[in-house]
């Protein structure tokens, strides 16, 4: 897996897998995405049947907008949308999204998108991965930390009672829109946790970044659109050195994780979001 870089554009290409050898997938960084998304998928996909999956936050703001975008591309949506938050991404309510696809007559030859944050894209990938044995998906990352993390490397997956992340498979997308204007409406705490995987990044490869964190102004478009750029560039280089997690290279990206992940459950996955555990992860970490 690795990368070439565009001017808003970042090409991941994936090692083996699901994608097969060589094969590479766009993720694109900008502003005023969504009204294209029906164009883009069509582009990289060339599907005409689909399934959105949301939560019932997301879905409320642009669930509409964007199936009006994919009906204008002649792609046929269908929207299932799921409760918001950790306690929806188990293996009976990805079975659930599986029937109701069934039910919508949705096939081998359809796809999936997922809209919303880690836990839609983790849940959206896992059923893209095992529905008829794996049809393609798009992620549409609506938090800063799935822009940043989640929505890059291929990883998907559900919990179990006895920890996070337990069921899971390695399914790359074939396309990831980050449309920086759905973090206008994102509240503030939402948004600052997705810099928690940001100084990640900074910590374990890109201590330069630390510069662009120490003049950063929420304000300035420009910057959060290079930042979001760099985290996924950095992302995909180290996890092009491991793709499959196999020689220990992507544990990097677990820094802060182990005990982050305690966190989270300890809090009944509802005290801390995910990012605000993997800071005190990356603080506990620090002091080892």
């Amino acid at each position: 897996m690795g990368i070439s870089v565009g001017l808003h554009t970042l090409h991941i290409r994936s090692g083996y897998g699901n994608l097969g050898a060589g094969y590479q997938y766009p993720a694109l960084v900008g502003s005023g995405i969504v009204e294209q998304i029906g164009e883009q998928v069509r582009k990289h996909v060339a599907r005409k049947t689909c399934v959105i999956i949301s939560d019932s936050n997301v879905a409320a703001v642009l669930g509409q907008r964007i199936e009006k975008s994919l009906l204008a591309a002649a792609v046929q949506p269908t929207l299932i949308t799921i409760r918001a938050g950790e306690k929806s991404k188990t293996l009976q309510q990805a079975g659930a999204i599986c029937d109701q696809m069934t039910a919508a007559g949705l096939d081998r030859q359809s796809f999936v998108i997922g809209l919303g944050g880690g836990v839609i894209g983790d849940i959206s990938g896992f059923v893209a991965a095992i529905y008829h044995r794996g049809i393609p998906h798009v992620q549409i990352p609506t938090t800063l930390l799935a822009m940043v993390d989640s929505s890059i490397g291929g990883k998907t997956g559900v919990n179990t009672a006895d920890g996070k992340n337990l069921l899971g498979i390695l399914h790359h997308p074939s396309l990831v829109i980050d449309d920086l204007d759905v973090l206008k409406t994102l509240p503030r705490r939402e948004f600052n946790q997705g810099f928690a995987e940001i100084i990640k990044h900074a910590i374990i490869a890109d201590p330069k970044m630390f510069g662009m964190l120490q003049d950063w102004k929420a304000s300035e478009a420009p910057a959060l659109k290079q930042l979001v750029l760099r985290n996924v560039k950095t992302k995909s280089k180290i996890v092009a050195k491991d793709e499959h997690d196999l020689t220990g290279k992507r544990a990097l990206l677990n820094f802060g994780h182990t005990v982050g992940h305690a966190i989270e459950r300890a809090g009944n996955y509802r005290r801390f979001l995910h990012g605000e555990a993997i800071s005190l992860g990356i603080v506990a970490a620090c002091a080892v």
